[in-house]
């Protein structure tokens, strides 16, 4: 164990796409577990489109980081130290260990994971927050039944990949829109969805009507902006539309809103959001159905590990808004 933590802090809220400057690369002593707490060495962080929208000020789903504090981050982690009951040295955890190479936990909100049914990165995408979304923001939000036309948008990404493989276990057709041959390729071949729509090259709205000539029964959307509008126009009646993120509009300092919201109307169709943690008390739930899914051959895991260890958070983060990053996208700390 180093005497040493590193840290990332946000040091000011970005206008527009984050800087360098928005960022405090910080060391100070690595703290050290009292009663009831344990020591958790960081050993991959979760990069998720949501930590954008964490580093605003104001309302939202979940109080802001605030300036000089430590980034907030998913993460999965080892205990080498405890004076915790629930928790042994040894233990492979999972909980919110934010943007450091070690913190001291109490406990709350942190769940045990095991290296030797799925790797560790896999306990940060399919088998966890990612899967987690995608699982309950699917079913329980979308409704979807057999026959009908699912359409997924950041199809080749953490959350959607996971829904439009639900949603195929479900019985569904399932079209993905995603940005790229290469992604449009791997939403096929390896995710198993019927079709894909390269977003970047493709006229979406003409490329809906061809794959969805009834129209859309379960909108999930990822991204928002253009494509939602696009969606929008095709629903069925009766369709239902889960926004769970719009990745599109994060940087932008005019957020777009969706122009043809009139279709809800027309459709009868309904928009709602879900944010995962309102399932808390069911993540075990969703947890098992994944895993069974996954030992079935069912369900297939994508992480995009990236090693550079904390400073590289910042140039990590940004390969999600670049769409760099195939499935879901990890920062390896350590071994």
């Amino acid at each position: 164990m180093s005497s040493i933590n590193r840290q990332v802090r946000l040091a000011a809220r970005p206008v527009g796409e984050p800087r360098p400057t928005d960022w405090e690369h910080v060391e100070e002593p690595t703290g050290q577990p009292g009663d009831g707490e344990f020591l958790v060495q960081v050993l991959c962080l979760s990069i998720d489109p949501a930590m954008r929208g964490w580093m605003n000020a104001g309302r939202s789903y979940i109080r802001p980081v605030e300036i000089g504090e430590v980034m907030r981050a998913g993460a999965v982690g080892r205990v080498i130290a405890s004076r915790h009951s629930g928790f042994a040295v040894g233990d492979h955890v999972s909980g919110s260990f934010g943007v450091q190479e070690y913190c001291v936990s109490d406990g709350l909100g942190v769940t045990k994971v095991d290296p030797a049914m799925a790797p560790l990165p896999t306990y940060l995408g399919a088998l966890g927050m990612s899967g987690l979304t995608a699982y309950f923001g699917l079913i329980d939000i979308g409704r979807p039944e057999p026959g009908q036309t699912v359409v997924v948008s950041g199809a080749a990404g953490a959350v959607g990949s996971v829904v439009g493989q639900i949603a195929k276990i479900l019985g569904c057709r399932v079209i993905g829109i995603a940005g790229g041959e290469s992604k449009c390729r791997l939403v096929v071949d390896e995710f198993g969805f019927d079709a894909a729509i390269d977003y970047q090259n493709e006229d979406v709205r003409k490329a809906l009507r061809e794959h969805a000539p009834d129209g859309v029964d379960v909108y999930f959307d990822n991204v928002g902006g253009d494509v939602l509008d696009a969606v929008l126009l095709r629903l069925a009646r009766g369709a239902r539309v889960v926004v769970c993120g719009a990745i599109s509009q994060y940087n932008s300092t005019k957020p777009q809103g969706p122009a043809n919201y009139l279709s809800l109307l027309v459709n009868r169709a309904t928009m709602t959001g879900m944010v995962v943690f309102d399932y808390a008390d069911r993540y075990s739930e969703g947890v098992a159905q994944l895993a069974t899914w996954r030992a079935e051959g069912r369900l297939k895991s994508l992480e995009d590990v990236v090693s550079g260890g904390v400073a590289a958070f910042p140039e990590t983060l940004m390969r999600l808004f670049r769409g760099e990053n195939h499935g879901k996208l990890v920062l390896k700390i350590a071994d």
